[in-house]
């Protein structure tokens, strides 16, 4: 048995910390999308913006939500932050990205191997599943784990320029996220449809 893992040869982080490295980057109106909980907490305090989406309620959607903006607007990279809990909860997104492989869509796993919003109960992730290692075998072969900060700052602006969808994995520490996001559903869709440019502001 190879113990090797690449996950464990890889720096913790700090969310808050790479999620305002990411939107430091950003200077064409690209379209961030936040999982649930405490990647979009950060997402919100690093920098709250019309294009940013944060998801409320339901585990796993963000990379399928960025899937769909991708498609639609395929000339706008687009960015999504994931829990390792959530993508669990998703892993078939994995091979129908790998299938339709949008040029213009990069992929941001969080791994602190806990579902820490309830409770931090332990992931498969903390233990035995490589996540990165799964996103290859769907067929994501751009896929890859930031081995520390300047390292995922490197693989954000290679995604940038990407000829099909990129994949980065982080390992990151428990900390709470940094802000709360406003909770209303109704409200972070009109922003975000302005923001993309569909509809016109409240």
């Amino acid at each position: 048995m190879n113990n090797d893992n690449p996950v464990r040869n890889t720096k913790v982080m700090n969310r808050f910390d790479l999620t305002s490295r990411l939107i430091a980057k950003l200077k064409n109106e690209e379209a961030v999308i936040g999982g649930i909980g405490n990647t979009n907490f950060d997402l919100w305090a690093a920098g709250h913006r019309p294009q940013n989406f944060y998801m409320l309620g339901s585990m796993g959607l963000a990379f399928p939500i960025a899937l769909g903006v991708a498609l639609a607007q395929p000339e706008r990279r687009v960015f999504a932050l994931e829990g390792d809990g959530s993508l669990l909860m998703q892993l078939g997104s994995l091979t129908t990205i790998a299938t339709l492989a949008p040029k213009n869509l990069t992929m941001v796993v969080m791994d602190n191997g806990i579902y820490q919003i309830t409770g931090a109960q332990p992931t498969p992730a903390a233990s035995v599943a490589d996540l990165v290692a799964i996103a290859v075998a769907s067929g994501l072969t751009n896929s890859s784990w930031a081995a520390d900060e300047e390292d995922f700052e490197r693989l954000i602006e290679e995604s940038m320029s990407a000829t099909g969808p990129a994949l980065i994995g982080v390992r990151i520490d428990d900390k709470p996220g940094v802000g709360t996001t406003r909770r209303d559903p109704v409200q972070i869709r009109e922003r975000f449809m302005h923001g993309m440019g569909v509809r016109e502001p409240l």
